[in-house]
């Protein structure tokens, strides 16, 4: 018994120290309009682009549509938005954060459904989607994280600097900010589960209170759940942004979007 127990407590411990990866598997056409954000669901991914300045309110922003395998299918699915980044789905509605507001849209047909105006906020984000239904939505530019119910918005956290990519996990909300990666209770206490170099974009978790996270610049970790981060690609040097990735758990795909490379690239997990 003593000999397992050995056996076991090593497995667990070299399990723990394993050094994950990201193995590329394609990248799409770089005709994309600048890529912002990417959202799998079902045998598609939905790109936000934001075709012009990343917060100006020109009308020429949409969302795009790809395929699985990166071909893409649709580059102007939705048009008219702004300058649009984070996205999250609930009941058949494509939620888009663009600078001022929450671009509702019908996944149905993409067309645009309502817009959500969101008080005061200059600079929206990253969005995410409880298992209520409750979406919350970052502003940058203001520190502020806001949430909609029901259709209408409200300020739920302030002071948070720099905030960009958030995640619902059950009843917390993960944080990106300027440098710390918090977890938000339902209480709203924050505690702070890691700090980084530059400000984060991008996080998903992916088992085992496990994520991946990518910043802007070209970085994307593995963050384990004592926020460990170990670098998984770094294409700084390549002039290759990081943006707001989505994850498919079935596939243990990272998509990540490169932003002025203006291409989609999909990595395996490991």
């Amino acid at each position: 018994m003593k000999l397992l127990f050995l056996l076991c407590s090593l497995l667990c411990v070299a399990h723990s120290q394993a050094q994950h990866q990201l193995k590329k598997i394609w990248e799409s056409d770089s005709t994309l309009a600048i890529p912002e954000s990417v959202l799998p669901d079902n045998d598609v991914l939905y790109v936000s682009l934001i075709d012009g300045s990343p917060w100006d309110t020109d009308g020429r922003g949409g969302v795009a549509k790809l395929s699985k395998n990166g071909k893409i299918m649709n580059p102007s699915w939705v048009t008219g938005l702004n300058a649009p980044k984070g996205m999250g789905i609930w009941r058949g509605k494509l939620y888009v954060a663009d600078v001022s507001e929450v671009v509702v849209v019908n996944l149905a047909n993409g067309k645009i459904e309502t817009k959500i105006p969101v008080e005061g906020a200059t600079g929206l984000n990253d969005i995410t989607i409880d298992k209520q239904g409750t979406v919350y939505v970052s502003d940058s530019k203001l520190g502020n994280v806001h949430q909609i119910k029901n259709g209408k918005a409200t300020l739920l956290m302030s002071d948070l600097k720099g905030v960009n990519g958030l995640k619902a996990v059950g009843t917390d909300l993960y944080a990106l900010t300027a440098n710390d990666v918090y977890k938000i209770g339902a209480n709203k206490t924050k505690t702070v589960v890691c700090t980084m170099e530059t400000g984060g974009d991008g996080i998903e978790p992916v088992g085992n209170g496990d994520f991946v996270v990518s910043t802007w610049g070209g970085v994307v970790y593995y963050m384990d759940k004592s926020g460990k981060l170990q670098t998984m690609l770094d294409t700084r040097a390549q002039k290759k942004n990081t943006a707001d990735i989505g994850y498919d758990p079935v596939q243990r795909i990272v998509y990540v979007p490169t932003f002025m490379a203006k291409s989609v690239v999909a990595y395996r997990l490991d």
